[in-house]
């Protein structure tokens, strides 16, 4: 396998994928594994859940690469793919619980955020912990920078859903975390 360092190499696998050249496609894959897997796992806390997401997705990059311009970065378009997919997913085995419309919820004045001493694993962890339907708002809202309105329409919910689930995402990390601090 070639290493994807230069754009010429970049250029030349995307244009062999295109021409469904099974090396080139197994060469992608490869490169952007562990990048793929991170995302995946950002929304089931289950391996075998990520893994099906990570080749589903693939499976979606190489019928679409056509669509896909060599004059913007990959990672955002791959990530796209990656995060509809995880949605379509979750929506397919019914884990996203519609916690019902809630127009108005409170939201703390100061953002918080999760970090300190963690480890990056140890703050994954916590997420993974939550539940889909909270663990999926809270990746596409902090993690993935969407507006609850984009949210709302991507997983057929209310934007008021859509925020109490983010607000009761921060309340869940914010009780496992004073946990961890007092132990």
């Amino acid at each position: 396998m070639v290493p994807l360092h230069s754009p010429t190499d970049f250029i030349r696998v995307i244009e062999a994928c295109r021409a469904n050249d099974r090396l080139a496609q197994k060469e992608l894959y490869e490169h952007f594994y562990g990048y793929s897997m991170s995302v995946s796992f950002r929304y089931v806390s289950d391996r075998e859940d990520a893994v099906e997401i990570l080749n589903t997705s693939f499976v979606k990059v190489f019928k679409n690469l056509s669509s896909y311009d060599l004059d913007k970065p990959f990672k955002p378009w791959l990530r796209r793919i990656l995060v509809n997919t995880a949605i379509d997913h979750l929506r397919v085995r019914k884990r996203i619980m519609d916690n019902g419309d809630i127009d108005m919820v409170h939201e703390p004045g100061h953002e918080e955020t999760i970090t300190g001493n963690l480890a990056y694993e140890e703050i994954l962890k916590l997420i993974q912990n939550l539940s889909p339907s909270y663990r999926t708002v809270f990746n596409l809202f902090v993690i993935e920078g969407y507006k609850h309105e984009e949210i709302a329409d991507m997983l057929q919910i209310s934007v008021g859903t859509s925020k109490s689930n983010l607000f009761k995402a921060k309340a869940h990390l914010r009780t496992a975390l004073e946990k961890l601090e007092t132990k």
